[in-house]
């Protein structure tokens, strides 16, 4: 069975920080890409930061470049996201998720579909 697990959501004030967790389980994820997406409140399911499976290439939302950084550790089981400087507009269900491939041209990584796993999500809620 796998798993996605996420982890370390909560409440902070803008301008504060938060690092999410993702715990991987029941089977090696060292050869899949990740990614994290979130939703709002009344709107769809958004891409926020994606992770190619080396590590060596990462991509970002315009809306999160230069405050929020993914990450995974070197046993390639957790997958994290940094969150520098949050906003009220980054409340959120936050979900990670786990791709064997992004798309045939593997350019699809913000692209739901291309992801087969999925974690229940962790809420992060930044207040004004």
């Amino acid at each position: 069975q796998v798993q996605l697990v996420e982890s370390g959501g909560g409440l902070v004030q803008a301008g504060g920080s938060l690092r999410l967790d993702c715990a991987a389980s029941g089977r090696t994820f060292s050869r899949f890409h990740m990614g994290w997406f979130r939703q709002a409140p009344g709107k769809e399911r958004e891409f926020v930061a994606g992770l190619s499976w080396g590590g060596g290439t990462t991509h970002y939302a315009d809306s999160v470049r230069g405050r929020f950084t993914i990450s995974r550790d070197g046993a390639w089981n957790t997958v994290y996201l940094q969150m520098n400087n949050l906003k009220p507009e980054d409340t959120a269900v936050y979900y990670c998720a786990a791709s064997p491939t992004w798309g045939p041209n593997g350019n699809s990584w913000s692209h739901q579909h291309v992801y087969d796993y999925w974690g229940q999500g962790t809420q992060v809620t930044v207040s004004s």
